[in-house]
């Protein structure tokens, strides 16, 4: 994955003349170091829980009126790695078209198997529910949207009852949700980083989210890059689309042919949205749910 998003980025910034600052830098770190800050006013840090990974930022749009939509963001990183800090570009991306953006981190692998990560993810959108109304976001316009093994989580938490249900919430409550390149449907697990974190060979069929839909989830907007090598993209975007249709939510589902796995994210900073217009299509369904 970080290969991948490394050579895109050396050849977008190169045609740019800008590869020199490239040298010594993560890929994430190099999109970030293009993020710029008059968009937004930051507040970082802040606590959700008890554990020193139960934190999250917030970007709040400059020029945003009081009661923005609202979207919480969890990365991806196979449930073992990933920080919010790295992802400053999709809180900028996202605060700069008019929505509140809530990064947040979650306990990864060892420290917590399959369903530790997922207890912290509702946490941060139970806080940001409460709270969210101190930062200009209106609680009523709350979306969940993840890359990866964070759309994992958000799935997890717009279609599954139980876990919004720990912070006397509902799917209901969430205007709908965003998976980017998700895993939704992948037992038996191959990915040998992955197995431990499910309990291989004896992962619960209810760790899949394709096994939580019903009539009752929210809408939701699922985006893959057409040739993902890392997570399926027709079994996993294209069955949980299939399997939302089915039960008769409104689902729009999007492939993209020219990012892979890790530079669809990647397409929410400003020097690699030429890649595709996927925050064009998750500010669309954000404020096409208002209509």
């Amino acid at each position: 994955m970080a290969s991948l998003m490394i050579k895109t980025v050396f050849r977008l910034l190169l045609a740019a003349g800008l590869l020199g600052v490239l040298l010594g830098c993560s890929p994430l770190k190099v999109l970030n170091a293009f993020t710029p800050g008059g968009t937004f006013s930051k507040t970082a840090d802040v606590s959700y829980g008890p554990d020193p990974r139960n934190r999250l930022d917030i970007y709040t749009p400059i020029d945003a009126a009081a009661d923005a939509p609202v979207v919480v963001f969890f990365y991806g990183g196979s449930w073992n790695s990933g920080s919010r800090s790295d992802y400053s570009f999709v809180g900028e991306a996202l605060a700069s078209r008019g929505i509140v953006a809530v990064l947040a981190d979650y306990r990864l692998y060892p420290q917590v198997h399959y369903q530790g990560f997922l207890d912290d993810s509702a946490k941060a959108v139970g806080w940001t529910h409460q709270h969210i109304h101190e930062y200009r976001g209106d609680p009523s316009r709350l979306y969940v949207m993840g890359h990866s093994a964070g759309a994992y989580n958000a799935a997890m938490l717009a279609l599954a009852p139980k876990w919004l249900a720990t912070v006397d919430m509902k799917p209901s409550m969430l205007s709908g949700w965003i998976g980017l390149a998700g895993p939704y449907d992948f037992l038996p697990i191959e990915n040998p980083e992955v197995k431990p974190v499910f309990y291989f060979p004896n992962s619960p069929p209810d760790s899949q989210p394709i096994n939580h839909v019903s009539a009752a989830s929210p809408p939701a907007l699922l985006i893959a890059a057409k040739d993902d090598t890392v997570v399926n993209p027709r079994r996993n975007t294209g069955g949980m689309a299939e399997r939302l249709r089915r039960q008769g939510v409104p689902v729009r589902e999007l492939y993209f042919s020219k990012p892979g796995h890790a530079t669809l994210v990647a397409t929410f900073s400003r020097p690699m949205r030429g890649l595709a217009p996927v925050l064009d299509e998750v500010v669309a369904f954000v404020h096409g749910q208002d209509n």
